[in-house]
């Protein structure tokens, strides 16, 4: 009889932020969303946070445009992930820029606190 192994496998936690064309109606922006999030639960990963930072100006045309629609969204995954995120957002025609990044734990330990400052702030706004 042989011993259980204990395997415990270790998520990182990531960070992509990507920018999509700013044509977009606010369904097709909440679509290519909800595609990107389904994408990363669907390999095993886990939604820490999000955020939607709206309609912003870009420091550089791209492909003619000078705005884009930005959205955030932090998640834990293993590695292999990625390259097919990555993969997704190259093919999807809505995407103008992508950047994902693995967080280290300080970045993390700063998101945790950042967002807990957020929400305090809120809190005590609604006071």
């Amino acid at each position: 009889m042989q011993p259980k192994s204990n395997i415990v496998i270790m998520l990182n936690q990531y960070e992509t932020v990507f920018i999509a064309t700013p044509v977009l109606s606010d369904s097709q922006m909440k679509e290519a969303v909800k595609k990107f999030k389904k994408i990363i639960t669907d390999k095993g990963g886990k939604i820490v946070h999000e955020e939607n930072w709206g309609l912003r100006k870009l420091a550089y045309p791209i492909q003619k445009k000078s705005t884009g629609f930005y959205y955030l969204i932090e998640f834990q995954a293993e590695g292999d992930l990625i390259a097919k995120l990555e993969t997704e957002y190259r093919r999807d025609e809505r995407i103008i820029r992508f950047l994902t990044f693995r967080m280290d734990k300080y970045a993390i330990k700063y998101s945790g606190k950042k967002r807990k400052k957020e929400k305090d702030e809120k809190k005590m706004e609604e006071k």
